[in-house]
């Protein structure tokens, strides 16, 4: 199981040592979660540092499309991400859509896969959508435009996370979850590129729905928010995730 700490802007340099409770407890853990901290861009470097002897990996939460360097201001690429040592990307999370759209994601991910950076997609639809009944479309489509002609997708993890949901404290119904989720690893099954469909699912993870959460098997993992900014919330959902 993934669970994957989306710090969005969110922590200062002294936010280093509340990594200090989740490395204790990811050196005891027997169930082998993998825990993936992606911090803002200025804290990248420490957590890297942090976590040099453990098994938690460091990633970004997005970089360029221009994978080395450029007259970008303000651009991070991908090879410099992976200078700093991170493993993992976080590439179109819904937050980030507005300005990217399927073809600039694509090539964000193709950067990143350059560098062999581990890649978390995110894909979800907007409440709109969902009341269209066009969620399945809206899925298929920022799936495969935002993989297009990309191949070593196997290092490519899909995070569902309907748009609705994030920071709302609302969750799909559990059917919806499964039928989704489903409906993304068929998708993807259908590329011969990709045998090992990984799909996470994010939005108002919290220690109280994550035990519902759980009763759906074909989840892979958990993308959360700003519960994983609290060492003991992000403690107590992988905990419930693993018994």
């Amino acid at each position: 199981m993934y669970f994957i700490a989306n710090w969005k802007m969110f922590g200062t340099i002294k936010s280093v040592n509340s990594l200090n409770k989740v490395i204790s407890y990811s050196k005891t853990n027997k169930h082998k979660a993998k825990i993936v901290y992606c911090p803002p861009y200025t804290l990248l470097k420490s957590f890297v540092e942090k976590t040099k002897k453990t098994n938690i990996k460091i990633g970004a939460q997005d970089c360029h499309t221009q994978p080395n360097y450029g007259p970008y201001t303000g651009g991070i690429s991908s090879k410099m991400i992976k200078d700093l040592g991170c493993k993992f990307i976080i590439i179109g999370h819904s937050e980030t859509r507005a300005e990217n759209n399927n073809k600039k994601i694509n090539l964000k991910i193709k950067s990143a896969l350059e560098e062999k950076l581990n890649i978390i997609l995110c894909i979800g639809e907007k409440l709109v959508d969902k009341n269209k009944n066009k969620t399945k479309n809206v899925l298929k489509k920022q799936l495969l435009e935002g993989l297009k002609n990309l191949s070593n997708l196997n290092k490519v993890i899909i995070a569902y996370e309907p748009v609705w949901s994030i920071g709302t404290g609302i969750i799909p119904s559990e059917n919806d979850l499964i039928k989704n989720i489903k409906f993304i690893k068929d998708t993807l099954k259908k590329s011969k590129n990709f045998t090992k469909s990984k799909v996470l699912y994010g939005g108002s993870v919290n220690p109280k729905n994550i035990k519902n959460l759980m009763r759906i098997s074909n989840i892979d993992g958990f993308l959360i928010g700003g519960a994983s900014t609290n060492e003991k919330i992000f403690i107590d959902i992988i905990r419930k995730s693993i018994i």
